[in-house]
Order: C-alpha cells, then structure tokens, then sequence
C-alpha cells in the first residue's frame, strides 16, 4: 500500500495548482492514474495533458481538467464525487465506503479511518477522486 496519507510530500519544479477553465479558482494537481480508476470509459481515454487537477467546487460541474485546458465532467465519470454532492449520502471515505450520514450518526468512524489510514491500509491515492487522503473531509458532525 501506498503512504498517501504521510505528511511528507514529494518536491516537484512546477506548480501543484492551476485554474480551473470552468470558475477561475486554483485546485490541487491529482494523478492520471487516479483519474483512470473513476472515469466512466477508461479504456478510451487519452491523456492528453501533462499534469491533471481536481475542481472540489460543489457548484463545478467540472471535475478534473488539464494544463491544456482539458475538463473531466461529472457527468464522464462512473464514481460519484461526494465533495460535489450536497446529501448525507455523500462518501467521506472511498476506501471504507464511509457517508457523511454515518459519520454524523457515529462520529468513531473517524477514528475506525484513522486506524486504518495509520495501518497502511488505506488506497486515498486512487479510490479518493481527489487523490488524497479523505480524513480532512471528517468536520466535526452537525447534530
């Protein structure tokens, strides 16, 4: 397994953000690969970017886009992105298919993550759609 949720990061000459081409607001760089596991029709697509990133805006209805001005939409991708869904039944964690709902009804689940995430055996690089690690999405539950 990966260490995707290590506060080490890796050093890179470019820049991890761009804009995206939809609302103008700089999102986060995300890898292909994690691109590959939730788009609808992996096997037809063909990067045609040097680096991808992802548009967490609810509002968005882009979800990836390139530096070449390239967008992913929701529509195009066969995971639901629950940053961009507004509903209890938006997934906090893709690795252990944790809802916002089950998190309000038993704030431990948290915890239940943390452990895993701290055993390694978690897979945020690729099943999150933002490529990172989903325990920043744990807010404190509104009751």
């Amino acid at each position: 397994m990966s260490n995707c949720c290590s506060s080490s990061s890796c050093e890179t000459t470019h820049p991890k953000k761009h804009r995206c081409p939809a609302n103008g607001s700089e999102y986060s760089e995300v890898s292909a690969r994690t691109i590959a596991h939730h788009i609808r029709d992996a096997l037809r697509w063909r990067p045609t970017a040097n680096r991808y990133f992802f548009c967490d805006d609810p509002a968005c209805d882009v979800v990836y886009f390139g530096d070449d001005g390239s967008t992913i939409l929701k529509s195009q991708l066969r995971t639901r992105v629950g940053v961009k869904e507004l509903s209890n039944d938006e997934l906090l964690c893709y690795c252990f298919g944790i809802t916002r709902g089950d998190f309000i009804a038993n704030p431990a689940n948290r915890d239940f993550v943390m452990a895993q995430t701290k055993a390694r055996l978690c897979s945020c690089d690729t099943s999150n759609p933002s490529g990172r690690c989903c325990l920043k999405d744990f807010a404190k539950p509104e009751m």
